[in-house]
Formats: C-alpha cells, sequence, structure tokens
C-alpha cells in the first residue's frame, strides 16, 4: 500500500512539473517568435525616423506622400503639393519613399 501511494504522489509531482515546463516553453515561444522580432523592428523603426532629414520623400500612417521641409524635435513639416504643408507627429510617418516598393 506503502508504494502505490508513494508512486501517485511522484507522478501528482511529475504531472505538474510537465505543466510548468510546457508553460515556460509556450512563453519562450511566444518571445522569440512574436515578441522580439517586433521590438526589432520597432528600433530599426525609430533609428530610420531619427536619420530623416529635410528634402527626404516620405510616406505617412495615413498613406500621404510628400517631402520633407523642415524637422522639429517630436514632428515633421511635410509638403505635400505644391505650397501645401502639413505637420505630421513623427511617430505617424512610417517609411521614405525609396523604402516603399511599388507594384
Amino acid at each position: 500500500m506503502n508504494i502505490l501511494l508513494q508512486a501517485a504522489q511522484g507522478s501528482g509531482f511529475s504531472g505538474m512539473g510537465s505543466t510548468l515546463f510546457m508553460m515556460v516553453a509556450i512563453i519562450a515561444v511566444f518571445y522569440f517568435f512574436m515578441i522580439r522580432p517586433q521590438q526589432k523592428k520597432q528600433k530599426e523603426l525609430q533609428k530610420s525616423r531619427a536619420a530623416m532629414k529635410v528634402g527626404d520623400k516620405v510616406v505617412t500612417s495615413g498613406g500621404i506622400h510628400g517631402r520633407i521641409k523642415e524637422v522639429g524635435e517630436t514632428w515633421f513639416l511635410v509638403e505635400v503639393a505644391d505650397g501645401v504643408k502639413i505637420k505630421f507627429e513623427k511617430a505617424s510617418v512610417f517609411a521614405s519613399s525609396s523604402d516603399v516598393t511599388t507594384p
């Protein structure tokens, strides 16, 4: 009887250990396949925004194409047509036109 009790207790702990291992494995998969690549992409985007300068062609998050006329600390002044300038937050400018491929 004592042997059966020890076997039952051992298998219960073993089951709990494998469940814990599976949870850790799932978290690791999420981190390496979803969170980490997104962080890398975000850092790359921040670097590209910091490198943008006057005269660069850009595309905003709303799909507006234009050329940077002035750069502020948190904004860009973008000329979208002759004499038409719009101020955008840096966070809404996603790519320079050279980065965008046309089909």
